[in-house]
């Protein structure tokens, strides 16, 4: 297998999706959202779909990384069991969460860590903070990190004079068009070349016509590099951190992890305690697995080990719950907590794929998004489980066997107890599961729509309460009989009898319309 094939994401595979002779298309900004009221997920991801070229780019890239991911799993005949291994190996250390947490705690200060402690992101925040005034420091440079962004970290820093820069390249381009990241691996996935061309000109000078990607990330470096050079904090998040030697492993592509964790004399990693594993051994298993997941590789570029701090530096481990604890002892929605972010779910999910990550307005999107943000905000993410087909994809794919669209359901039934949908949608579904319960009604009323719209002018089609009626999608013409009435008039295909021509079944056809 050549180089060439390992590095084809590296040189960015997307298309460019607009002819010259085409006006910009705007790119679509993400979810309006309004303080603690219910994300309105519909309405943001219709404006992501009216913007033919950036739906159709989102669609295509992630399909792509999906069949990445399925070439480098047919590659190896022992996948399932690594699925399976890793499964129980995160159950296992979940269900003895206390200890290993001591152990690591034990096994890094050992090393010459400082280890602490957060209840909450307010914590987090509160902590770094007052670490870097311990030490007189006025900037931070960061890897990619999503816990940090579930801490609004960058937002609490600039309150208090702190100026944060991203090094990673997706989450610069993303800091610098002041929006979240959209895609837990590749966060500036939704952009264009030229979104991103757009957004170097305006914040850095750059030429704002030309999008070519190795200008794009020259520009970036060159611009990046001092203030890397300059900074007082590196930070990192973890991928991995391990009990038995109080190490961490981050798994990055750019080696910006790398720099900012061993260029400024103080390196603090901000690590989510349901990220602890207990031995060095199981590492292997979880870096073979999370990179084929998440982009169709066979490693990441970097996967970079961190133990102890350099000889005169410091290092700071920041053990986040957040909410972790309790989800733990949730005995419907813990096993979300073995997530280990590599995002083959969001590759795959076909409403994902075409209403962009930033239509969920959470930190998490997609189908991790859908388990994992109403843990935080009940009422505000409360509409987010309904963004699924429930195919069961996400769960075939996930490298740690979480039950996601299993999950996914659970959700919509808690919100349905807690009244969330809205009264017309609860009533639809109420009528809707009368019908379905009995076969005789479900027939009669599937053969009178499909009459119905047949003979219904399209004004009369195109209502609230039709749910194909939404702008960019069409009504599908309906058949001329239903299964059962083919399978009562073929006996089930073994007679090769013809539909009777238009008409003669006296039920009228499209035809009959001109």
């Amino acid at each position: 297998m050549s180089l060439n094939h390992h590095l084809r994401h590296a040189e960015a595979a997307s298309p460019e999706a607009i002819p010259d002779q085409q006006p910009r298309e705007p790119q679509p900004r993400g979810a309006k959202v309004h303080g603690n009221h219910p994300v309105d997920h519909d309405e943001a991801a219709a404006r992501f779909i009216a913007a033919p070229h950036h739906e159709h780019m989102h669609d295509s890239r992630l399909w792509d990384l999906r069949q990445q991911r399925d070439a480098q799993m047919h590659g190896i005949e022992e996948w399932e069991e690594l699925r399976e291994h890793a499964s129980r190996v995160k159950s296992h250390t979940l269900a003895n969460l206390g200890d290993y947490l001591e152990q690591f705690t034990a096994a890094a200060q050992a090393n010459g860590v400082h280890v602490h402690w957060a209840r909450d992101a307010a914590e987090h925040n509160q902590i770094v903070h007052s670490i870097m005034s311990d030490h007189g420091a006025r900037s931070l440079i960061k890897s990619k990190s999503m816990l940090t962004e579930e801490c609004g970290f960058r937002e609490y820093m600039a309150g208090v004079g702190i100026e944060v820069i991203e090094t990673d390249l997706g989450e610069r381009i993303q800091q610098l068009d002041d929006e979240p990241p959209s895609h837990i691996v590749v966060p500036a996935t939704h952009k264009l070349r030229t979104d991103v061309a757009q957004v170097f000109a305006r914040t850095l000078g750059t030429d704002p016509n030309n999008s070519e990607v190795h200008y794009l990330a020259e520009q970036q470096r060159e611009k990046t590099r001092p203030l890397i050079l300059q900074a007082d904090v590196g930070m990192t998040g973890a991928n991995f951190a391990i009990a038995e030697n109080g190490a961490i492993a981050v798994c990055t592509n750019e080696g910006n992890a790398d720099l900012s964790a061993n260029v400024p004399p103080l390196h603090i990693a901000s690590i989510g305690i349901e990220k602890i594993i207990p031995r060095v051994a199981d590492l292997g298993v979880f870096i073979r697995l999370l990179s084929r997941s998440a982009l169709g590789s066979p490693i990441t570029q970097y996967t970079s080990h961190f133990r102890g701090p350099r000889p005169g530096a410091e290092m700071h481990f920041v053990m986040v719950d957040n909410g972790r604890s309790e989800r733990l002892g949730d005995e419907t929605f813990w096993s979300s907590l073995k997530c280990i972010r590599c995002s083959a779910c969001m590759n795959t999910c076909p409403v994902f794929r075409r209403s962009g990550g930033l239509s969920y307005g959470a930190t998490y999107s997609g189908p991790i998004g859908l388990i994992l943000d109403p843990t935080m905000n009940r009422r505000k993410y409360s509409k987010l489980p309904y963004a699924s087909t429930l195919n069961g994809s996400c769960t075939n794919v996930c490298p740690v066997k979480i039950n996601i669209h299993e999950q996914i359901f659970e959700w919509r039934k808690v919100m349905a107890s807690e009244h969330q949908p809205a009264v017309a949608e609860r009533a639809m579904m109420k009528a809707a599961g009368v019908v379905l319960s009995n076969p005789r009604a479900y027939r009669a009323a599937v053969a009178g729509a499909d009459r119905a719209l047949r003979v219904l002018p399209q004004f009369a089609v195109d209502i609230p309460l039709n749910p194909w009626a939404t702008p960019g999608r069409e009504t599908p013409q309906a058949p001329r009989e239903t299964f059962h009435e083919w399978y009562r008039r073929t006996d089930g295909g073994r007679i090769d009898t013809e539909l009777p021509a238009s008409g003669e079944d006296g039920s009228g056809t499209e035809e009959d319309q001109g």
